[in-house]
Formats: structure tokens, sequence, C-alpha cells
């Protein structure tokens, strides 16, 4: 059996699909969740000590000495190439090398791949625009995820070391996923994002799931055949220019059945597990396929067509201190999934679990979610009032 290593800060979905593909996973991730024990067969829990929190750096050091056959990264990988280097030194690298990631990842190289392939994306600029530039403008940081640091920017304010400017697109906020063998790429699915959503505990800009939808779905602005030609043209240019390899992902602004890039994520993706889900795919084995060269043969638009409803995902974060009871029990329940140990404890805004459901479409899919949603916050503020 192939032994293969996968890092990230939260490695659960794609050590599941590898596990189900017949691989051997060892985990080096920021959470230890139960049901990432459950399918892998050494787990490694890395935090760098001065933060607590999960460190890209400090997982590639502690996984030196684990024997594996190959290396898989996943998020916040992608913002540390060099960690990517220290991962996967004298191993086999199932992945985007980080000379290509750092490509990929830089802002103005991605607006200047999208011209050259007369694609839509918006304007990036790393300086204050001219004092009489009225348009809105996000401030990102170079090296983020998940939203985190997206803003407004206040016009006039300096841009700070480290970000850099986006014009704003309005628009409903999208993620085409996709494998890639370095020239060509297969569009795998296509879904809508959720961000800041407070009913999962989410605010400002970030991240808090995704929702696959059938083709024609209203949650993108129409013509949905249009987006879908545009959005796997966007990921073709990307692979040819950067040559991207593995799964990857590209976000994007729809408007008027144009997706305007705003961000490639050249590895595997929260959006991916969907995909699983609708469409049957073991996404791990794809991705390992990519990597050598071999791309699946895989229509989406039939795809799109032939399964009936939506599929969702939320991340619910909390929304005041808690502390977990008894978990175990949901590993039982096919939908609750990132499964902290019991007596785990939140701060405001931590991940507690992430949720899934399904709906006629794309709206009746979120409402579902928001009903598990109010469930468990109810659950888990009923035992916090008991405790107290």
């Amino acid at each position: 059996m192939t032994r293969v290593l996968i890092a990230g800060v939260a490695t659960r979905a794609f050590a599941e699909s590898a596990a189900r593909a017949g691989y051997e996973v060892v985990a080096v991730d920021g959470f230890g969740d139960l049901d990432l024990r459950a399918c892998a067969a050494e787990v490694h829990v890395v935090r760098a000590k001065a933060s607590g929190r999960f460190s890209a750096r400090a997982a590639a050091t502690a996984a030196r000495g684990i024997r594996c056959d190959a290396v898989v990264y996943e998020s916040s990988f992608d913002n540390h190439p060099a960690a990517i280097r220290t991962l996967a030194a004298t191993r086999v690298l199932w992945g985007n090398p980080p000379a290509v990631l750092a490509r990929a990842r830089d802002p103005r190289r991605l607006a200047g791949a999208l011209r050259d392939a007369g694609l839509a994306g918006p304007e990036v600029r790393f300086t204050r625009p001219a004092i009489d530039d009225r348009a809105a403008w996000m401030l990102k940081r170079v090296r983020s995820g998940g939203g985190d640091g997206v803003a407004v920017w206040p016009r006039g304010a300096a841009v700070p070391r480290g970000s850099y400017l986006q014009r704003r697109i309005a628009g409903v906020p999208g993620s085409i996923v996709f494998a890639a063998d370095g020239r060509d790429a297969m569009p795998l699915g296509v879904s809508c994002i959720l961000v800041g959503d407070a009913r999962f505990g989410a605010d400002g800009f970030r991240y808090c799931g995704n929702i696959l939808a059938p083709a024609g779905d209203p949650q993108f602005p129409p013509p949905d055949a249009r987006l879908l030609e545009r959005a796997t043209r966007l990921a073709q240019a990307v692979t040819r220019t950067f040559g991207l390899v593995g799964v990857n992902g590209v976000d994007f602004i729809a408007r008027r059945g144009l997706p305007y890039a705003i961000e490639v994520n050249p590895r595997y993706t929260a959006a991916m597990e969907l995909v699983e889900r609708a469409y049957g795919l073991s996404l791990f084995e794809v991705h390992v396929r990519a990597c050598r060269g071999d791309l699946p043969t895989f229509d989406l638009a039939a795809a799109r067509r032939r399964v009936p409803e939506a599929v969702g995902k939320a991340v619910l974060y909390a929304r005041r201190p808690a502390m977990l009871g008894d978990s175990r029990p949901w590993l039982a329940d096919r939908d609750v999934r990132d499964i902290s140990p019991p007596g785990t404890r939140f701060a405001p805004r931590d991940p507690i679990c992430s949720i899934f459901a399904r709906g006629d479409d794309g709206r009746a899919c979120l409402e579902a979610l928001w009903r598990r949603a109010t469930g468990l916050y109810d659950a888990l503020e009923h035992r916090a009032a008991r405790s107290a």
C-alpha cells in the first residue's frame, strides 16, 4: 500500500479521499480532528509555539522524519514555497512545485496572464490610486487564505507592506476546480462561495462554505452555460501560463455571465469535497493521476445536467466562547465533519465543524445549511448554559 503524507492546516477531507482510494495516510495538520484520526494511520498536530496556530514551516520541519512514499500539501503551504521545499526534500511531491506555486500566487502575474488570454480580471496595484480615482478597491494580503485580512480599502489610506489593492467587482463569488497536467485542464466543478454569513458565525469577507448546484441554477447570473465556458477557459489559461499540475482552483466574481478571476489556489480546495459528493469522483486519485500527466475524462457540463440537486458545505465558527461536549456521536453523521475532540474549547471565530446539506436548488440547499447550523448552535449553547 502506498503511504502518503498529507500536510496542511486542515487535512481531513483530502485524507478521507486518499483513504477511500486505497492509500495509507499520514496527516500533519493543525487540528487532529476525530474523523481525521478515523481514516489516517498517523496524525501529527503541529502548531507554532508563539501563536498557538498552524504553521507551514513548523509542519514541514516536523514531517522530516516521517516515513512516506509521497507528499501532498494543502492550505496554507501555498503561501510558503520554502516550506514545501523542506517538506518535499528527498521525497516524491504530488502537487505544484514551489516555483510554480510562487508564480501562480502572484497577483500581478495573474492579472498579466488574464490580459494575455483576453479574459476578465480586476485591476491590481500595490500603491494608492490617483487621488481622483473614484473606483472601489479591496485591500488584500499577498499571503492570505479564507478571506482573512480582506477588507474594503479606506480611500486615501496607505497600502500596508505585504498587501495589495484589487479593484472591487460587484457580483457573486464563485470557484472553478479542475485537474491539470501542466498543459491542459479538465474542469471538475463550479460552485458558489459563501462569504461572511453570520448564520455560520462568519463576518466580513471570511470564507464559510460552497454550494455546488445543477446547470441553470439561479445562484449565478445568467447565462449559466457562458459562465461555465469562460471559467473553463480561465482554468486552461492559468494551467498553461503557470504550468499547474494536480487539482487546483480559481476563485472568481461572476458578473453578467463572466468570471472575473481574483485568485489562484494551486492545491486542493475546500470546494472539491462537494465534487466527490455530487459526482462520485475520487479527487485524490484524480490528483495523483494528473500529477503524472494523466488527465481524467470527465464531462462537467453533462454532470451538471445529470445531477438534479444542489449540495452544499458550510463551516461553523464559534459565535462566543464555548466548550465541546461528547462529539464522538457526530462521527456517525455523514453530514457533520471536521469534528474536534470532546472538551475542545473555542474562542469566538474559531472553526467548530463543517456541515453538509442538499436541496432542490442552491437556495433550498443554503436554507438547509442554515437550519442545520441553527440546530448545532442551539445544542452547543444549551450545553454551555447547563455548565455555567
